[in-house]
C-alpha cells in the first residue's frame, strides 16, 4: 500500500519546518477492556470523548499543521465514534493511525475501518497466553490476525513490550506472528516515569532478542532515523538524546489537555485549544529532563528528524501574554 500524494507532501512539509507537529497521539476514551499490570494508561469506567470534541482537537491539530495523528487509550475500539473521527483527519490530509488490542475487531469493523481512510492500526500482542503482567495475547487473537489479513486495506503492525514476558515467550511470539504474515515492532518496558524498567535490565539475551527481532522486519523512514538507542539501553541504562516533545510531538489527553507524553500527564498541562506557536518554539528547545532513560519511542521517532538542530539545556519561559488560564472554567473545552 502507497501512501496518498496529499499526505506525503503535507507530511514532507511538516519535516521542513521544525516548529510543526510531526505526530500527535490524541486519547479518544480511557476506557479499556483489558487489564494489564505494567499499563497506567486506562480505566474500566470512562465514557468516550465526545465525538465533536474530537473533532475540534483534530481540526486544531490541523491548523497547527500536525502531519500524523495516531488515535490511542484505553481502547479505541470502544469509541462508537471511531471511524468518524479517522475520516475528519483524513480530510485535512493527514495521516491516521489507531492502536489496539484486537479484541474487539469483526470483519464490520475492519469494514468501517477501511473506509474511513485509516493508515495503519498497530496491534499490542505481549504473550502467547494471559498473565498477570499482560493480558494483550496471541492465542486470544489469533482469529483476529486472520481477519485482518483478510480484509484489512490498511496496513498492520504488531507490537510487543520487550520485558513484559521472558525472552523466550517473546521469541516465540515473534516467530507465531511471523508465521501469520506481519511485522513485528518491540518497545522497551518502562516505568511510571517513562524511565527504562530496571527490571528489564537485568534479564539475559535481550540484546540479541532485539536484534533479531530488527533484523526481520520492514522499517519505515521514521523508524530508522528513531531507532538506534534501545541496544544503548540495553547495555547500560541510558541512552541520551534531543526531546521534542511537547513540539514535534504532542499528548492529548481526553480532556483535551497537551502533556510532554503519557508518563508526564499534566506536563505542561495547556489546552490543546490554547496551544500554539508560541508554545511549539519554547518546548522545541527545552530539555526535559529525563531524556537519558527514555524509552517511549513514538517521541524518540518524532524528535528524530531534528537531531542535527541545537537545543538548550533550558528555555526561555512564554511571555505572561502567552500564557494560558488554566484556571477559566471552560479551559479543558
Amino acid at each position: 500500500m502507497t501512501m496518498k500524494l496529499r499526505p506525503l507532501g503535507r507530511l514532507l512539509k511538516v519535516l521542513a519546518d521544525p516548529f510543526t507537529p510531526v505526530l500527535a497521539q490524541l486519547v479518544v476514551t480511557r476506557r479499556c477492556n483489558l487489564s494489564c499490570g505494567y499499563c497506567n494508561e486506562y480505566d474500566q469506567y470512562s465514557l468516550p470523548v465526545a465525538t465533536v470534541q474530537l473533532k475540534r482537537y483534530v481540526d486544531r491539530l490541523a491548523e497547527l499543521g500536525t502531519g500524523i495523528i495516531t488515535l490511542t487509550g484505553g481502547e479505541p475500539l470502544l469509541h462508537p465514534g471511531l471511524e468518524e473521527i479517522v475520516a475528519h483527519a483524513v480530510s485535512h490530509h493527514m495521516l491516521c493511525t489507531a492502536v489496539t488490542n484486537g479484541y474487539l475487531l469483526t470483519p464490520e469493523r475492519i469494514g468501517k475501518l477501511n473506509r474511513s481512510g485509516l493508515e495503519l492500526l498497530q496491534v499490542s500482542i505481549d504473550n502467547l497466553e494471559p498473565d498477570e503482567t499482560s493480558r494483550k495475547s496471541l492465542n486470544r487473537i489469533r482469529r483476529k490476525l486472520h481477519l485482518l489479513r483478510e480484509h484489512a486495506r490498511f496496513r498492520v503492525n504488531v507490537n510487543a513490550v520487550l520485558g513484559s514476558v521472558s525472552p523466550a515467550e517473546t521469541r516465540r511470539l515473534v516467530q507465531e506472528v511471523r508465521s501469520l504474515g506481519f511485522y513485528m515492532t518491540v518497545s522497551l518496558l518502562h516505568n511510571g516515569g517513562g524511565s527504562v524498567d530496571r527490571g528489564l535490565l537485568e534479564q539475559k539475551d535481550l540484546e540479541g532478542l532485539f536484534a533479531h527481532i530488527q533484523a526481520g522486519r520492514r522499517r519505515t523512514l521514521s523508524h530508522r532515523l528513531g531507532e538506534g538507542w534501545e541496544l544503548q539501553m540495553l547495555r547500560t541504562g541510558q541512552s541520551d538524546w534531543k526531546c521534542r516533545a511537547g513540539s514535534r510531538y504532542l499528548y492529548i489527553d481526553e480532556v483535551g489537555i497537551v502533556s510532554f507524553c503519557s508518563q508526564k500527564r499534566g506536563e505542561p498541562g495547556i489546552p490543546l485549544l490554547e496551544y500554539g506557536r508560541a508554545q511549539i518554539k519554547q518546548f522545541f528547545s527545552q530539555r526535559k529532563g529525563c531524556e537519558p532513560g527514555c524509552t517511549i519511542g513514538c517521541v524518540r521517532r518524532a524528535s528524530a528528524f531534528d537531531r542535527f538542530r541545537v537545543q538548550k539545556t533550558g528555555a526561555e519561559p512564554l511571555a505572561a501574554e502567552q500564557v494560558p488560564d488554566l484556571t477559566r472554567s471552560d479551559s479543558a473545552t
